[in-house]
């Protein structure tokens, strides 16, 4: 447990109430259902479920973590998904279990999803040729602690959408009540003043906001590509329950964070090969700069650079993979979390993780730069990158992010110094 001076203790490294590292398990650190390829032959009757839980259609979204609190559009063109909807149409329901799909384990998926609550549809299959049937807008209002698949066999015959019993644990309500751990009285003048304004007075609270200052200001100090702005300390969203306020706008600001580390980690791996691209079409082709195409085909490569190119994918795959991994966990365990102050110390325990990353970094540079005056590292570039959802059985959501084999843009990081990037 924290203490009460926790936010001006700059010894406490570790906020996580726990001895191992929340991921030391590597995928085993999240919990996940049993593989419907396991189960099935075992479904059971979908009216026998247990006290306080629901029956909700379950659709697994390959490596996507959602979160509480935001909106999505959703492509809707799989027979069995297309079915799904025309139900919760008809039922009035509206409503589903978006969960991940294990990462190495067909038909498994992680035992906490997310609510989402259908607010619009759109009927496109004239304009598509029916391709796609509906395009969808949701709200994702609540998280969904799921207990077992009903029907597991749908899986494997791919006739209809997996239904599962779950209990709905609703994050769209304010807190109604003060916290163990906040301001002495509710109707304290500070504690009453910091309310209207969105502050918070939870010493775990405002220990996460001392973590992130140092952070960011680590980040400054050695120049980071890829970093929160100066400003975003200012603005940083810890508070329980919806709004603007959520601790779940700055839990998605952290994946946009991890997010875009791998980008502009993908696009370092890009640049040799992009120069000794540039190079050929030049000598090779006689092109000048100014006519260089925006793609090149893998056939009009020289078969030397074929090979490069064969060699930076799986390059790639093997040490981005992991990234992808972990950032995926890492939202996936803050949605576990058992309560408010667990994600607050979470939260907390990734961005020490972080901080400590850098300054090892910063304590290398001292060691092997020293007095010798050199600047900091060439500026990396940024680049899209795959959100790794190979999973064919999954329908696409409608802004999909791609992964070019051997193009990157050419800037620096899209982290700015605007007053509310992020928020």
């Amino acid at each position: 447990m924290t203490s009460d001076d926790d936010a001006e203790d700059d010894d406490d490294d570790d906020a996580y109430d726990d001895s191992e590292d929340p991921l030391g398990r590597g995928i085993d650190s999240v919990g996940w259902l049993p593989s419907a390829l396991k189960t099935a032959g075992s479904s059971e009757p979908i009216d026998e479920v247990g006290d306080e839980a629901v029956v909700l259609p379950l659709f697994p979204l390959g490596g996507i973590v959602y979160t509480p609190n935001s909106e999505h559009v959703l492509n809707i063109f799989e027979p069995r998904y297309r079915q799904m909807y025309n139900d919760i149409l008809m039922n009035g329901s509206k409503r589903f279990v978006v969960s991940m799909s294990h990462p190495t384990e067909k038909g498994s998926f992680a035992s906490t999803g997310v609510l989402f609550n259908l607010e619009d549809l759109k009927e496109v299959s004239e304009m598509t040729e029916d391709r796609v049937k509906y395009i969808c807008n949701h709200k994702v209002t609540g998280r969904v602690q799921i207990r077992r698949v009903l029907n597991p066999e749908a899986w494997i015959k791919g006739d209809t959408y997996l239904r599962v019993e779950g209990t709905i644990i609703d994050d769209s309500a304010e807190p109604d009540e003060v916290k163990e751990g906040d301001a002495e009285k509710k109707d304290e003048p500070y504690a009453a003043m910091a309310s209207y304004l969105g502050l918070s007075t939870n010493n775990e609270e405002l220990s996460l906001r001392s973590a992130f200052s140092s952070l960011v200001d680590l980040q400054h100090d050695l120049q980071e590509d890829v970093r929160f702005t100066m400003a975003s300390v200012d603005t940083l969203s810890v508070l329980e329950g919806p709004g603007d306020g959520s601790l779940w706008n700055t839990i998605r600001l952290w994946q946009s964070y991890a997010e875009q580390r791998l980008a502009a980690r993908q696009a370092e791996m890009q640049k040799e090969f992009q120069e000794k691209l540039l190079e050929f079409l030049m000598k090779e082709r006689g092109m000048e700069e100014g006519e260089m195409p925006s793609a090149v085909g893998f056939q009009d490569l020289s078969p030397e650079l074929q090979a490069e190119v064969q060699e930076l994918q799986s390059r790639m795959a093997l040490e981005l993979r992991p990234l992808v991994l972990e950032s995926t966990l890492t939202m996936q365990k803050l949605l576990e979390a058992e309560d408010h102050v667990a994600r607050v110390r979470l939260l907390r325990h990734f961005i020490d993780a972080e901080r400590k990353r850098l300054e090892a970094r910063k304590t290398l540079q001292g060691v092997f730069l020293g007095n010798s005056g050199l600047g900091s590292a060439d500026a990396e570039t940024t680049a899209t990158i795959d959100d790794g959802d190979d999973d064919d059985d999954d329908d696409e959501e409608e802004e999909e992010q791609s992964s070019p084999a051997v193009k990157a843009q050419d800037e620096r990081s899209i982290f700015t110094d605007e007053p509310d990037a992020f928020q």
